[in-house]
């Protein structure tokens, strides 16, 4: 990689979203923010790459998503038929974020972040969020910053939907959580099977991937308008002054 870095933020919302990283069998289940996995098959998708193609320099981008809107965890049935015979597959159990909006974003060479980003404003397959029944409900692509992941995830504005920022109109800054990437001597984290290695539906192949929990604050752009709102100077008993009455 060059010493040449940028980053690509994308916005993730969408009334369903559901990102499994431990999926087995008839129950699927979903994480609480969007996996680099899935994130990164986003990414391979929208560029048209075959699900066999190399990954590693996918593989090499870090990684981090901040939770905007950490959304209600949800839960459904379903039922299908086999293709060929005709029977009934055993119900399976499925979860899935409601109402979640997540800015996730990816750090690497200059080139290939430009290249992602060309993609996902112009995608050869479209963009789900996890699923393909979890479409965006709104444009994912949001920009391309320099100067570092933390600094591009400070920058961007708070993606919560309206009705959820006006929950918290007295805050003038938000405090948002932020699953990142764990780098080599930056301290305790946790472990998913999480890492990339292979989309080749014959054998899907992943690797585990440090993850720690950090916090970022943004400012909050109601409270801002709050704070600088006027209200207009009304008499309500002006219009009384010339009355003949009076």
């Amino acid at each position: 990689m060059s010493e040449r870095t940028s980053v690509l933020t994308l916005r993730l919302a969408g009334p369903l979203q559901s990102w499994g990283a431990s999926s087995r069998f008839v129950r699927r289940t979903t994480e609480r923010a969007p996996t680099k996995s899935g994130v990164l098959g986003l990414l391979a998708a929208a560029q048209g790459r075959d699900r066999g193609a190399d990954l590693s320099d996918l593989a090499a981008l870090t990684f981090a998503v901040r939770l905007d809107q950490p959304g209600t965890r949800v839960r459904d049935y379903q039922t299908a038929r086999h293709g060929d015979t005709g029977k009934s597959m055993p119900v399976s159990e499925r979860f899935y974020l409601s109402d979640a909006v997540f800015v996730a974003a990816v750090e690497g060479d200059e080139a290939l972040i430009d290249a992602l980003y060309a993609a996902v404003r112009a995608p050869t397959f479209l963009p789900f969020l996890g699923r393909r029944s979890c479409p965006p409900s709104r444009p994912i692509d949001l920009g391309v910053h320099r100067g570092g992941l933390w600094r591009a995830l400070r920058a961007e504005p708070w993606q919560a939907a309206a009705w959820f920022q006006r929950r918290r109109v007295r805050e003038r800054r938000i405090e948002l959580e932020v699953i990142a990437d764990l780098v080599a001597g930056g301290g305790p984290g946790d472990a998913i099977r999480d890492q990339p290695l292979s989309f080749d539906p014959r054998h899907r192949r992943y690797g585990l991937r440090g993850i720690h929990s950090s916090a970022i604050t943004v400012a909050n752009p109601l409270s801002a308008s709050r704070r600088t709102f006027v209200p207009p100077k009304h008499d309500p008993m002006g219009l009384l002054e010339d009355h003949p009455c009076s």
